[in-house]
């Protein structure tokens, strides 16, 4: 297995894990929870395929993609009630399968346009739909929405994957430097608070109150 695929399989099966954690928090039924580790495995993907013109879609043309949300989703049915914070463990695996999903999604970005700045925002598109879909579909709150540095995180990662594969470095370097960088600034985030300045000024009025 080449590493571009162990990291694909990777981060789809990260993301599946988050979707099955969030359906245990919901304590859904095993259908909700295969349903929830789908859309959040292979979401950001399909996203992506589709804004570069990939048609059909990488788990149609290889329906593994769909067995390994299978298998990740039953195994979590049987096994999230052993671990005391979930959502914990929900937003340290969203930070592994983003930093390896970012670099993944860049790398197709490129191979399909060459462009680097596409191959970024694919990059960071991979990344973070599907773990929008998942909090959107289990009523949680979302990630983007946490006050934690998330996105940022995808496009540090897929754009030192794109600068340090310009250089001409051979891929498992490119592509450990941008898991790597991609990890430290969401981990990062998530372990000492880092964040950007916020908005201060006045909200916008209520629409009721304008019209």
């Amino acid at each position: 297995m080449s590493l571009l695929s162990f990291l694909d399989y990777a981060g789809v099966a990260l993301f599946a894990a988050t979707g099955a954690l969030a359906a245990s928090r919901k304590q859904l039924d095993l259908i909700g929870f295969l349903f929830l580790a789908a859309v959040t495995g292979i979401g950001g993907g399909t996203l992506r395929d589709i804004v570069l013109g990939r048609v059909p879609v990488f788990w149609v043309l290889n329906p593994t993609y769909i067995i390994i949300c299978a298998v990740v989703g039953v195994l979590v049915f049987f096994t999230a009630h052993l671990f005391e914070s979930r959502y914990r463990l929900l937003i340290w695996l969203d930070a592994v399968g983003l930093s390896a999903y970012c670099v993944m999604g860049a790398a197709k970005g490129m191979a399909a346009t060459g462009s680097p700045t596409v191959a970024i925002v694919t990059g960071a598109l991979t990344a973070t739909f599907g773990g929008i879909l998942r909090d959107l579909l289990a009523n949680e709150p979302s990630v983007l929405l946490r006050p934690e540095i998330y996105v940022t995180a995808s496009l540090v990662g897929a754009g030192v994957f794109t600068a340090a594969n310009a250089t001409m470095l051979p891929l498992y370097a490119s592509a450990g430097l941008g898991v790597i960088a991609a990890f430290a600034v969401r981990g990062g985030a998530l372990w000492f608070g880092w964040t950007f300045p916020t908005y201060h000024h006045k909200p916008g009025r209520h629409p009721d109150d304008v019209m």
